[in-house]
């Protein structure tokens, strides 16, 4: 099939992407086709019927993943490739789960867009080429098992092509097709695998048993058919290894005669899905080491008024103790505990702003007020800002709209740059937290500035890179601001430095508006 005639749907709700990416196909050679949205992508997709459609994850309404789900139950031949930010690597997981052939990362790169457009080809000519096959061997009523293997060795070249392994089984479970797939798959050669090795050799303990029996439930597929069920390999050299299924019985003249599988390594997903892991845990351990030098500071911070409510406790039992309560007497308690309901409300913020700030938990978007986010914020690192002599100064927009985002992730931006800031001025400073609105870009910008020792420009190339730093050996593990990028990434926003030598930073965060 030559490249003209193939036909490719492109779905991004940025026209700039989509006119971008459709002059790039275009000039490769494909028939393009582009939709705004989901909604209207499908109704181009039963209109024009294209083999390979290019979607976006995030879109408003139909996202991505909706439109993979919709376009693999209606048209299950057509091949979806998925665009995605890099933050996002368990919605490309989920993509691949459902059976997309590929996904690529934003901004989309031109070499890594072709090989998924090849990758995509292989699938669509090899599924389309494997139907024809299978529609042949209908029409010629093959008449025994052994017959079905001759013909398939005619097409061995056509089973090797396949990305995903392929074995075919007799009535007696004996393997008679043993592609190059699952050769490289098990370890297993074709000849110590056909007429030699059974199916189960190559499950893992009590996974073949389980196999059988949901082939021929109702679970995965229907009756002695098998879609999308993972399972548990085993390589030649007793490695497990873990595979999605698809596989079918076949039969002859209502006679079973065998069985296809057809098994897609899961081992890429996998690790994927570690990466996402360790890059929550790296966020963790990053907020537990802001948390220990903020505990360390609120400990001081406490401990005087506290030291304060002892003390008016102490007075007002020793009124207490003295004869009735004189008019004088009952206005010094009611200044007392004025004094002491004011030092515990303090208290009470100080301690509940650790705590929300300590604790581990999910991604989860809603409303925050950027300015009660740098408020908050600088009263966590009120007292370090007080013992290291800096004056903190806020410039608030009241102006500012809210903006979808974690608090607490964003909380944890915040707190990074204000030590860095205290890191860069030891014998003290100042500190300006600012918030501006820019109508014009629709964007919430958010100011740490710091009058501080400054970044070289050779360094700034490199501040954002994970375990990079420019303190000395023990005095941070270059986390942080790697840490900062990757929040603000996933929020969708940006970050950016300008920074002299001996005359200080500013670090500008850049949040998009949500409407």
């Amino acid at each position: 099939m030559v490249k003209k005639d193939w036909k490719l749907l492109l779905i991004d709700d940025d026209p700039g992407i989509r006119k971008v990416m459709s002059i790039t196909l275009e000039d490769a050679g494909y028939r393009v086709q582009t939709a705004p949205s989901g909604e209207e992508g499908l109704v181009l997709c039963l209109e024009w019927s294209p083999q390979i459609v290019i979607t976006d994850i995030r879109m408003p309404g139909m996202d991505g993943l909706e439109v993979l789900r919709c376009v693999k139950e209606r048209y299950p031949d057509t091949e979806v490739i998925v665009v995605t930010a890099f933050s996002e690597l368990d919605f490309a997981v989920k993509a691949l789960q459902l059976g997309a052939s590929d996904f690529i990362t934003k901004p989309v790169n031109d070499d890594a867009l072709q090989v998924a457009l090849k990758r995509a080809k292989e699938r669509y000519s090899t599924r389309k080429e494997l139907r024809d096959y299978t529609a042949i061997i209908e029409e010629k009523w093959m008449e025994t098992a052994e017959e079905l293997a001759k013909t398939f060795n005619f097409q061995q070249i056509l089973i090797d092509s396949s990305i995903d392994g392929i074995v075919a089984c007799d009535q007696e479970g004996r393997v008679i097709i043993f592609n190059k797939s699952m050769e490289a798959m098990l370890g297993f050669s074709r000849q110590e695998a056909i007429g030699v090795l059974t199916l189960d050799r190559f499950f893992a303990d009590g996974e073949y048993n389980k196999f059988r029996a949901k082939l021929q439930s109702d679970e995965f597929g229907g009756r002695d058919r098998l879609f999308l069920y993972e399972s548990t390999l085993r390589s030649a050299a007793g490695l497990k290894i873990p595979v999605q299924v698809s596989a079918s019985i076949l039969f002859e003249e209502q006679q079973s005669i065998g069985v296809v599988g057809f098994f897609r390594d899961l081992r890429d997903i996998r690790r994927l899905t570690q990466q996402f892991a360790d890059q929550a845990r790296l966020l963790q351990q990053d907020k537990m080491i802001s948390l220990g030098r903020l505990a360390a500071s609120v400990v001081h911070e406490i401990n005087n008024p506290l030291s304060g409510l002892l003390n008016y406790a102490r007075l007002m039992l020793k009124i207490l103790g003295q004869n009735e309560l004189t008019r004088e007497s009952s206005h010094k308690f009611s200044g007392y505990l004025n004094l002491m309901e004011s030092e515990l409300s303090r208290c009470s913020k100080i301690v509940s702003n650790l705590l929300a700030f300590s604790r581990m938990s999910k991604l989860e978007f809603s409303e925050v007020d950027i300015n009660e986010l740098l408020a908050r914020s600088l009263l966590l690192s009120q007292h370090r800002l007080s013992l290291q002599n800096i004056q903190a100064e806020t410039r608030l927009d009241a102006a500012v709209p809210k903006v979808q985002g974690d608090f607490n992730q964003l909380q944890q931006c915040i707190i990074n740059l204000i030590f860095n800031a205290i890191d860069a001025m030891p014998e003290g400073g100042r500190l300006l937290l600012e918030s501006r609105l820019d109508p014009k870009q629709e964007l919430v910008l958010i100011r740490v500035k710091d009058n501080g020792c400054g970044i070289s420009k050779e360094d700034q190339m490199y501040i954002f890179d994970p375990f990079f730093t420019t303190k000395k050996e023990g005095k941070g593990l270059g986390l942080g601001l790697s840490t900062v990028y990757g929040i603000i990434d996933r929020h969708k926003g940006t970050i950016s430095v300008e920074s002299k030598p001996d005359e200080g930073s500013t670090f500008t965060i850049k949040l998009p508006i949500r409407k």
